[in-house]
């Protein structure tokens, strides 16, 4: 029995980046060997086990062969015969497909690497293992992803790899994959460095409209070029997820910035560049996409919320008073001043994404409407008051004070202000 570490625990060595999980391949072995040593099985479709102390995992050295459509359409074989080399074949990029030999779990051994990971590594290539990559429509998301990652460090994807990516999404396999599945990879992507390269390699190779045609219609719709100079959609779209990037880490902020405007593309083309009612229209085609693909509810509700409500975030200067809490109420700011504060960052990643000339302008509109949320929500009524109130009139009492402490707030910022 060979114990190696393999797959993103090598490579991230190999780059000098840390990695938290250590996944093994155990070579030469039968589930009752490890079961023998302690380790307990959680494989399904294959045998999957858990080291008893440390919890990474060892899965027995596997082939597949391709028997149906999806991700899951694989016969698997494991046996003490197969060998690494065999295992390591059927992983997807070239720098996934390192192992290195663990001896007696105390030091480990040379790279062992059959397919040119190394080689990929220094000339910064995300490159297919083997003709096999077309067998499984999951990988043109992974590749994706892995671009998105690596993007900072100058990696690109190989031609022949691309190529392959677009004879897959030509078969038609895109829509054999779990919804799930889908938007687990999607939100990994969101939390790498350059999200906008995972979307972009999707619509190179045509996987955007397969599986996200509400984003992929966006581009070539035109928008107002006074207020847009970027003037596509599409452009504006992922323009405004690169600075959502810079303002936050949070994934639900990035998915918010992403789907903004995805109400644009069902506006009727005679009005273009004119898309008036885009924001309410943006509510439903995110509810739909959503639904689709198993979106958890919190990027969903913050991704609506963004889009009904973004063109008066933008406003807030212009509003009067009782609309500004108008906008606090409609967004349940104040029993989610978490969730408010989030949808400021994609609103402001939507003001500053609009072209180079924009992208380091202010946007006080934030802060002035969390001072003003605050501000309203710190309202109390004297207890005299209280007393000759009952029902209804306490309501308008307290909204008739917070929409006096939000006037007092944005007096003072306006004061406050240069000429």
């Amino acid at each position: 029995m060979r114990i190696y570490l393999v797959g993103g625990a090598v490579r991230d060595t190999l780059l000098g980046r840390p990695y938290t999980e250590r996944d093994y391949v155990v070579v030469g072995a039968q589930p009752d060997d490890l079961l023998a040593l302690g380790y307990r099985p959680v494989g399904k479709d294959f045998p999957v086990f858990l080291h008893p102390q440390t919890g990474d995992q060892y899965a027995l050295a596997r082939t597949e062969r391709k028997t149906g459509a999806g991700y899951y359409g694989f016969a698997t074989r494991f046996s003490p015969d197969v060998t690494l080399e065999e295992d390591l074949a059927r992983r997807d990029l070239t720098i996934n497909a390192m192992a290195q030999s663990i001896d007696d779990g105390a030091g480990a051994s040379d790279i062992v690497d059959p397919y040119g990971g190394r080689r990929d590594l220094e000339a910064r290539v995300l490159r297919h293992v083997s003709p096999a990559f077309v067998e499984d429509p999951l990988r043109v998301l992974r590749v994706a992803r892995f671009a998105a990652r690596f993007a900072p460090l100058g990696f690109t994807i190989a031609p022949e790899t691309l190529q392959l990516m677009q004879d897959i999404v030509r078969s038609g396999e895109m829509p054999a994959l779990v919804a799930e599945r889908v938007w687990v990879e999607t939100e990994r992507a969101l939390g790498e460095k350059k999200p906008t390269v995972y979307f972009e390699v999707l619509r190179q190779c045509g996987a955007l409209a397969a599986l996200f045609p509400e984003i992929d219609r966006l581009f070539g719709v035109p928008q107002p070029e006074q207020w847009h100079p970027e003037i596509d959609t599409g452009i504006h779209t992922l323009q405004v997820l690169d600075v959502a990037c810079e303002l936050s880490n949070e994934t639900t902020v990035r998915f918010a910035a992403l789907v903004h405007d995805l109400g644009k593309g069902v506006t009727p083309p005679d009005e273009w560049p004119r898309h008036i009612g885009h924001e309410q229209l943006g509510v439903g085609v995110i509810g739909r996409m959503c639904e689709r693909l198993k979106v958890p509810t919190e990027f969903r509700e913050l991704g609506q919320l963004v889009s009904l409500e973004h063109q008066r975030i933008h406003r807030a200067a212009a509003m009067n008073d009782s609309t500004v809490l108008e906008v606090l109420e409609s967004a349940d700011a104040f029993r989610r001043p978490d969730r408010f504060d989030k949808a400021l960052l994609a609103c402001e990643a939507d003001a500053r994404g609009r072209g180079p000339e924009l992208r380091a302008s202010p946007y006080p509109q934030a802060q002035v409407l969390r001072d003003c949320l605050r501000a309203a929500a710190a309202v109390r009524l004297d207890a005299g008051v209280m007393k000759q109130l009952a029902g209804p009139a306490i309501a308008q009492a307290v909204r008739a004070a917070r929409v006096e402490a939000i006037r007092a707030v944005r007096v003072k910022a306006r004061d406050a202000s240069p000429a």
